[in-house]
């Protein structure tokens, strides 16, 4: 008798299985993961290193791991910010696994890591379908992109804890319409709460940091109606998960 297994339900049960135990073994020590997704050129790094920036001058003990097909070009922007920040590079995979960033992790993140950002791939179709251990996962998408971006991938924004956008300093020079794209947002994921930032301005700056701290001190984060398809789970992660493999489990010093 032959047995039809679906390679997509595998593929995706086994990085599950593995963000579970990422998510456990993080916990363990104190640490919490933002997994941030975008389409490429959405203002994602230019944002990032503003917060980062802020996170040190509050002393807040941060990392961030940036991911790009190839080149270390965001890995060299974040790092001005003064935290430790490591660069992968996926060799033309168009996102993160939960096992891939565990290897990554291993040596690297610092003990004292309170937050650990994961800016993934410039891709708002693969990373969507990937849980990497995160507590909150933010999708951005900048002004000039559209207002119909919620509508075309219903899964990223679906997903999502917090919708960023970005670049609003040149809202009103793309003709943006807010009211619409909050309109669209609500359709996907509805009760998700949408920021405004420039990176440029300044105007934000310190939320992303803020929506992190709490989520890292247990505050409940929103949860989306859409569901993972049936090899997993939605990212509520209002429930507890085992102490997974032996994964980074060290406790902070």
């Amino acid at each position: 008798m032959c047995r039809v297994v679906d390679l997509k339900q595998a593929v995706l049960a086994k990085n599950d299985r593995a963000a579970d135990a990422l998510r456990a073994g993080l916990a363990a020590r104190g640490t919490t993961v933002v997994n941030l997704l975008s389409s490429p050129g959405s203002g994602k790094t230019a944002l990032l290193e503003r917060e980062l920036g802020l996170a040190r001058e509050r002393s807040v003990p941060v990392a961030a791991l940036t991911a790009d097909l190839a080149t270390e070009n965001d890995a060299a922007r974040l790092a001005r910010s003064g935290v430790p920040v490591k660069q992968i590079l996926t060799d033309g995979l168009c996102h993160l696994e939960a096992g891939m960033l565990a290897r990554h992790l291993e040596g690297w993140l610092p003990d004292a890591a309170r937050l650990l950002f994961v800016e993934n791939v410039g891709n708002l179709v693969c990373p969507a379908s990937y849980d990497l251990g995160e507590t909150l996962r933010v999708v951005l998408a900048s002004v000039t992109e559209g207002e119909d971006k919620p509508l075309k991938y219903p899964t990223a924004f679906g997903l999502a804890h917090l919708v960023v956008v970005t670049k609003t300093d040149i809202a009103e020079a793309v003709e943006f319409d807010e009211a619409e794209f909050r309109a669209n947002v609500e359709r996907v994921n509805p009760g998700v709460e949408v920021v405004l930032t420039s990176a440029r301005r300044g105007l934000g700056l310190g939320t992303l940091l803020d929506r992190a701290l709490a989520a890292a001190d247990g505050a409940p984060v929103h949860a989306p109606v859409m569901a993972r398809e049936p090899h997993g789970h939605g990212h509520g992660h209002t429930h507890d998960h085992a102490d997974g493999a032996g994964v980074l489990t060290q406790p902070h010093s």
